[in-house]
């Protein structure tokens, strides 16, 4: 009983520093940073830092072999750089709660790639899930006033969404033989390779971290220097809740914390409207709670058709 309530702890707190990373994230964006920099320089921090802590503790973990080589730079590449890229794209466009809120419905890609692709059998309720889920993203683009979001955020935030979708399927395939910490690790370490030389590091703008950043919302009075905030989107937005995920599931069940997963968007929601004033429509929220149930029912399908 006091392992189940540790791991939820665990799942909790995990989701709440994601969430909340995505205020700070969005003050970066918003300052002038580039989506792409600062997946390069969240990605790279992680990997530096995290592969000095399993270097020096839990060295075997990261062997790994030709076989599963492609599998760990696909999930590098689609896993990791693009679902933050993507994100990052997504969040500096739209609210941040309706950005996660899109990037959540990938349990239904799944499902649909399982079914359609895999010719696998998946239960029922998947279309009830896509129908609910659509229904709440219609309520909340209000198509038929023209959309009301970001068409370049809304295709981000769509994109990011099957790029979630791959990163649970690469990943899944990859943990039958390698650990989470391990899978992890590599996906960091492909991302930071390849953003290393696409966006030359030696080319990124350093001065961001000196420059003063004002803190937007209810704190735009404030500010604070570049390195802090970036520091904490790498320590407390990306190491901190991974480390938290991952001991949360080793006590719970895949199931028990997907569902603790499905919490980030209402919080990231939250924190944005109290911070930064983000605030939906009624009709939007309703669309939040349809699509929030349409994720809850693909993500119990996708447990059972084994495409967790």
């Amino acid at each position: 009983m006091l392992s189940k309530l540790r791991g939820e702890i665990y799942l909790l707190s995990g989701a709440l520093l994601f969430s909340f990373n995505g205020i700070i994230s969005k003050i970066v964006l918003l300052d002038g940073l580039s989506a792409w920099r600062l997946t390069q320089i969240r990605t790279g921090g992680a990997f530096v830092i995290l592969f000095a802590i399993y270097f020096a503790f839990r060295r075997s973990e990261l062997k790994t072999n030709r076989k599963e080589l492609p599998w760990l730079i696909a999930f590098g590449v689609v896993g990791v750089a693009l679902v933050q890229a993507l994100y990052f794209v997504a969040i500096e466009r739209l609210y941040i709660g309706v950005a996660l809120l899109i990037e959540f419905t990938a349990p239904i890609w799944i499902l649909l790639f399982l079914r359609f692709v895999l010719k696998k059998h998946v239960p029922n309720s998947l279309w009830y899930a896509i129908l609910l889920s659509f229904t709440g993203l219609i309520l909340i683009t209000q198509v038929w006033s023209g959309l009301s979001l970001d068409k370049i955020g809304l295709i981000a935030a769509l994109l990011d969404a099957f790029a979630l979708a791959g990163y649970f399927l690469i990943g899944d395939r990859l943990g039958k033989t390698k650990t989470s910490a391990a899978i992890a690790l590599w996906g960091f370490g492909v991302a930071s390779a390849l953003l290393f030389f696409t966006l030359p590091a030696w080319q990124f703008p350093v001065e961001v971290f000196s420059k003063d950043m004002e803190l937007l919302g209810r704190f735009s009075q404030y500010s604070l220097p570049g390195w802090v905030l970036i520091l904490w989107i790498v320590v407390m937005g990306t190491i901190a809740p991974y480390l938290l995920v991952v001991s949360g599931l080793k006590i719970l069940s895949a199931s028990t914390a997907s569902i603790f997963g499905m919490i980030e968007p209402v919080l990231a929601g939250m924190f944005a409207w109290w911070w930064l004033s983000e605030s939906l429509s009624g009709i939007q929220l309703i669309g939040s709670v349809v699509v929030l149930l349409g994720i809850f029912v693909a993500d119990k399908a996708r447990v059972k058709a084994g495409g967790h």
